[in-house]
Formats: C-alpha cells, structure tokens, sequence
C-alpha cells in the first residue's frame, strides 16, 4: 500500500521494526480532557495502538484504541472520566500488529498481538 505525500528519506519498516517516535500529552486548560500527539516510524503495514491514561493511584481514568490508521503522526483528544481534579497521570502507549491470518492459525488465542513498541510519559494537571 502507498501513503501518498510520504517523505522519500525515510523507507517504510517492517512490522517487527516500527516503533514510537514521538508520544506527548498536553492537558487542556479545563483540566477535563488532554491533547495526546502520537508519532511512529514510517511502516509497510499499518500498525495499532492502545493509549491508556492513569492517575496517581494506578486507576484508569482515559483509554482509547487506535485501529490501522493511514497516517504516522496523530493528534487527538481524550476526555478523563469522573471530574477528575488535578494531579500527576501517565499516559502509556503500545504500539502493535494483529497476527495474520496464517499465524492465527497456528496460535492458540485468535486475538493475539505482537507488540512492537511501548512508551509512556508523565503530565500534570493543575
């Protein structure tokens, strides 16, 4: 598959060898929702990603998936749950493929993934 407009420096990867380039999370002023920019290396295949959000204590407050996107540099919004007040969150990515269909069949769980790449980055709300 073709992305048009790509940069002709930079060559496609392999599945096994995409990984995040860029992850950064910018809170809104309202405090209610946060600007997630996620930025991967150009690939063949298009990849997945998981984005979770969790607060000091570890509990989920935002989460999201992100299927195949035709593009390698996102931008998008998550909105956290519950009128969450300030404090320090971390928002965590994995990057990953599904399995083909051909290694499917051999694997045990249909809904298996090979992960990739992960990252994470800390952010404070006031």
């Amino acid at each position: 598959m073709d992305i048009f407009f790509r940069d002709p420096n930079e060559v496609p990867l392999p599945p096994q060898e995409v990984r995040i380039r860029e992850l950064r999370a910018d809170p809104w002023p309202d405090s209610r929702r946060v600007r997630v920019y996620l930025e991967v290396d150009p690939f063949q295949k298009r990849p997945c990603a998981d984005l979770v959000i969790t607060d000091e204590s570890g509990d989920e407050v935002a989460a999201t998936s992100i299927i195949e996107p035709m593009m390698r540099k996102l931008e998008l919004n998550m909105h956290l749950r519950n009128g969450i007040p300030g404090g320090n969150f971390t928002l965590r990515a994995v990057l990953f493929y599904s399995r083909l269909q051909q290694e499917q069949e051999a694997a045990s769980d249909p809904l298996e993934r090979m992960i990739v790449d992960s990252a994470e980055v800390l952010f404070r709300i006031e």
